[in-house]
């Protein structure tokens, strides 16, 4: 059985924070973790930014000052030999998105903000589970495979 309790701030004052837009970050996240073959109760904190929102959060967190799209800020440590409960939500960590950015991108790619919003969810919940892109072009490709099998899983693929 696998379930997700998420939480929610909005700081941005561009897109409605509808109960459409939270159920499809919901659905990501879950989906990701499902594909991952994972099973429990986790929780998940998300902020929804705009540029200037999620521009500070790089700034005080990552030292680069500039705006991006996500970014992931990890509690869950795979490897750890603490373990919870089995009625204990298991804390992945939090969930920075820019709903403003991912406007500007799915413009860009000519595909639905909704299924940015949810690549984005995808590819922040990979890095919660201590996936990155950064490290090697073969985890590049990997997060990128994953991330897509979760966009044909959610029926938001790009044709």
């Amino acid at each position: 059985m696998l379930k997700v309790k998420m939480s929610t701030t909005d700081r941005q004052s561009g897109f409605p924070n509808t109960p459409a837009l939270r159920a499809l970050i919901k659905r990501a996240v879950r989906t990701t973790l499902s594909l991952e073959g994972l099973e429990g109760l986790f929780e998940v904190e998300v902020t929804l930014t705009d540029n200037e929102g999620i521009r500070e959060y790089n700034k005080n967190y990552r030292g680069i000052d500039k705006e991006t799209d996500v970014l992931s800020f990890p509690l869950y440590d795979p490897a750890s030999s603490f373990r919870y409960a089995e009625d204990q939500y298991v804390p992945l960590g939090d969930i920075v998105l820019s709903l403003e950015q991912a406007k500007k991108q799915s413009d860009t790619f000519g595909h639905s903000f909704e299924r940015e919003v949810a690549y984005l969810v995808s590819h922040s919940t990979l890095h919660l589970l201590g996936m990155d892109h950064e490290r090697s072009d073969a985890e590049d490709a990997l997060m990128r495979e994953k991330q897509n099998a979760v966009m044909a899983s959610l029926g938001l693929e790009v044709s």
